[in-house]
């Protein structure tokens, strides 16, 4: 595998990864910002299997969902007993001399599936993670800390957020962590802004919401819900079953979309604020410039695009769409590729930069391919799929490459074609007109 070009040494390695959030979202991310204005923005990352575990389990992986087998969040064919924690990332990367660490939430299950919620998955030096039941309840939460229960919020720290905790987790981490030649791997997945718990007065009773931090509450009250052309489809003639079922939105449902919307951005500040607390523990460390930062999240979200009130795993842009961002060495800074990529490039990238060896044969490339060569273009298909029919969505498979989109719905038969580079906002299905036999 390639080196990331400019390095003379292994870089740290942290990834951060949120839950459900939107490529557009990062702009309310101060922080986040200055990580994209440090690096380079991939415009373009699809998420393959838009979907919690499965797609987390691409990341541990660098394979395609039908590959490492996990195809559903939960059993029998989904969750964290699904997955083979015995052949991924972060054994890859002990084994080539990293110290790992983990804090956040980990694959769905994690603590229920399992029945000793004191296991702790192997190749993990440290481990901070959500377990059980209240993995998004913000207010009170389960930790198994390097094999031991805690209930949270915990001495010493009353009312934290969960968001805040993890950050101050990952922030400790790296001090003690940064001192040693021993170069580090940080995963910090952060729950928000999925939505969760303890319910606020404010909020919607036709859909579920994050629950922001105190500190953050309100702060986009007055923040208009973006309405695309595809907001509300008014014409589903050519759209398959799982589409064309689905009434029109009502105003009540609007403002349902757009409280779960507010609250979603007003979540993503204090994710904002733990991103800003581990860029300042890498600078105080004298790491931050060897420290190579990748930002993404494991899934987009819908907010009444096609008609759709709240969801991911649909095979459309708006919960495929994800954001990913990296900053390090090697990485030229203000730089935005509009190269096709996806989360099955993300366990090869790191795997590249840690002089690492996969246990796997993956799916995915090693984005310092194209950031050695910008100009270049893979002209590759991406998969999107959707194994088992999660979610409610009957199972489809897809391919989307720069300009088209081809989806099969497998349980209905019916097809869809888009070309994006004239209709971005999927309103055209293409399928029937001979003109684009050829693209078929």
């Amino acid at each position: 595998l390639l080196a990331p070009a400019g390095a003379e040494a292994r870089p740290n390695i942290v990834f951060i990864m949120t839950d459900d959030q939107t490529a557009s979202s990062t702009a309310v991310q101060r922080n986040v910002g200055l990580i994209k204005t440090q690096g380079t923005t991939f415009t373009q990352t699809i998420a393959s299997y838009p979907l919690c575990c499965p797609s987390r389990a691409t990341y541990l992986s660098g394979q395609y969902s039908h590959n490492h087998g996990v195809i559903h969040n939960a059993g029998p064919f989904g969750g964290y007993t699904r997955f083979d924690n015995s052949n991924a990332l972060p054994l890859w990367l002990q084994q080539a001399g990293y110290r790992t660490m983990h804090v956040g939430r980990y694959l769905n299950g994690y603590g229920v599936q399992n029945p000793d919620i004191t296991d702790v998955p192997p190749g993990w030096n440290d481990w901070v993670s959500a377990v059980g039941e209240q993995v998004f309840n913000y207010e009170r939460w389960q930790t198994n800390e390097y094999g031991q229960i805690f209930n949270r919020p915990g001495p010493g720290h009353p009312g934290e957020h969960q968001t805040d905790f993890f950050g101050r987790r990952a922030a400790e981490l790296i001090d003690q962590a940064a001192p040693s030649a021993q170069p580090f791997f940080l995963s910090l997945t952060f729950p928000a802004p999925h939505s969760g718990f303890p319910i606020e007065s404010d909020d919607p009773a036709l859909l579920p919401t994050p629950v922001p931090a105190p500190r953050h509450r309100d702060a986009f009250a007055g923040r208009p819900l973006p309405r695309p052309p595809n907001f509300d489809e008014a014409d589903m003639t050519l759209k398959p079953q799982i589409l064309a079922d689905r009434p029109r939105l009502t105003p009540e449902w609007i403002a349902a979309i757009q409280e779960n919307y507010q609250q979603e951005l007003e979540s993503l500040l204090s994710v904002d604020d733990a991103v800003g607390g581990v860029l300042n523990a890498l600078e105080r460390s004298g790491e931050l410039d060897d420290t190579l930062l990748i930002y993404t999240s494991d899934n987009g979200f819908f907010h009444g695009e096609h008609r759709v009130t709240s969801e991911k795993v649909l095979p459309y842009e708006e919960g495929a769409r994800i954001p990913l961002i990296m900053r390090g060495p090697g990485v030229p800074q203000g730089q935005e590729l509009g190269q096709l990529v996806s989360n099955i490039d993300w366990a090869p990238t790191i795997v590249d930069a840690a002089d690492a060896r996969a246990g796997r044969l993956m799916d995915g490339n090693s984005l310092f391919e194209l950031i050695g060569d910008p100009l270049s273009e893979p002209g590759r298909e991406i998969v999107l799929e959707n194994g088992v029919g999660a979610n409610g969505v009957p199972m489809f498979r897809a391919l989307r490459n720069q300009r088209y989109v081809w989806i099969e719905h497998k349980t209905t038969g019916e097809y869809e074609l888009y070309d994006l580079r004239r209709d971005p906002y999927q309103l055209r299905n293409l399928e029937d007109l001979d003109s684009y036999a050829p693209i078929r």
